[in-house]
């Protein structure tokens, strides 16, 4: 079992940066495959981007390819999600999920999902 908790969501402007955290319990982080999905107020999850177990793969939806950056320190248990110039169309309840298997980008292929944490994004 997984258990995950993200933070750093807040309201920003357009332009702006915002650093989104997720820790996760357990002893065996390292060999969990990561990932951020987002919400939109009325729409769908979607994914956003995910890394592998070590930290050497990294996918990434083309919507933020380019301003958003995952990485993840397997010795905090932590994987982070760097947002830079956020647009509009960003504002969502970003979710950070986890699976014990390789890199993946399909919602159903993760088993544990954190509560989400609010981006607002005004223009």
């Amino acid at each position: 079992q997984v258990q995950l908790v993200e933070s750093g969501g807040g309201l920003v402007q357009a332009g702006d940066s915002l650093r989104l955290s997720c820790a996760a319990s357990g002893r065996t982080f390292s060999i969990y495959a990561m990932a951020w999905f987002r919400q939109p107020p009325g729409k769908e999850r979607e994914f956003v981007a995910a890394i592998s177990g070590s930290g050497g793969r990294t996918y990434y939806a083309d919507s933020v390819k380019g301003r958003f950056t995952i990485s993840r320190d397997n010795a905090k248990n932590t994987v982070y999600l760097q947002m830079d110039s956020l647009k509009p169309e960003d504002m969502a309840l970003y979710y950070c999920a986890a699976r014990y298997a390789s890199i993946a980008t399909a919602r159903w292929q993760y088993d544990y999902w954190g509560q989400g944490t609010q981006v607002t994004v005004s223009s």
